[in-house]
């Protein structure tokens, strides 16, 4: 799968966790809130890790613009990491509690916004469809080692099925996505 799908499509399954997080805060659903909160954690512990040891070394010198993106990134993963120490020392519960998790939200959702925006086309332009093939491969199977579940797993599900995991998960964009973009999108474990 090329690197900058694989990548969108972590974003867009931590999208659909951060809508369902937020629904939870809504609904004053705190246990729902926490169980959302650590998948989040989880993911994203996974996702800037592929990034910083992977995709972000590999594409760094593409260009002035993507070394200058990539720096930010680095800085937003601290933010991120920072924010997520914090909450694993603190109560699941309470104001401060659901205020530190709608800034991590709001952080990471700018974070992803700013990759797929300013440093994804011309990471895109700069490369091979085979480099970005190549590197996806990469990403994939580190994403495996540190416990995503594999791709193929999610590919042995039928279009129908992964329609309705990505319905329950909130994935935005799932209407339009074909099969194996649903697949790297949703997690399979449900």
């Amino acid at each position: 799968m090329d690197c900058l799908e694989l990548l969108t499509a972590d974003h867009n399954r931590v999208r659909g966790l951060f809508k369902r997080c937020n629904d939870a805060d809504e609904r004053d659903d705190v246990e729902s809130m926490r169980l959302l909160t650590k998948k989040i954690v989880d993911e994203l512990k996974i996702h800037m890790t592929i990034e910083e040891e992977i995709f972000y070394p590999a594409v760094r010198g593409e260009s002035e613009e993507i070394s200058e993106t990539v720096y930010e990134g680095v800085e937003e993963h601290h933010v991120a990491k920072v924010i997520v120490e914090e909450l694993a020392a603190m109560e699941s519960e309470g104001d401060t509690w659901k205020a530190k998790v709608k800034v991590l939200i709001e952080s990471v959702e700018h974070h992803a916004d700013e990759e797929e925006d300013d440093m994804f086309p011309p990471v895109r332009s700069k490369t091979t469809a085979e480099q970005r093939e190549r590197l996806g491969a990469r990403l994939e199977k580190r994403k495996v080692e540190l416990g995503a579940p594999p791709l193929e797993r999610a590919l042995d599900l039928t279009k129908a099925e992964l329609d309705e995991l990505a319905r329950n998960q909130e994935i935005p964009g799932r209407s339009k996505m074909k099969k194996k973009e649903l697949a790297a999108t949703v997690d399979p474990r449900g």
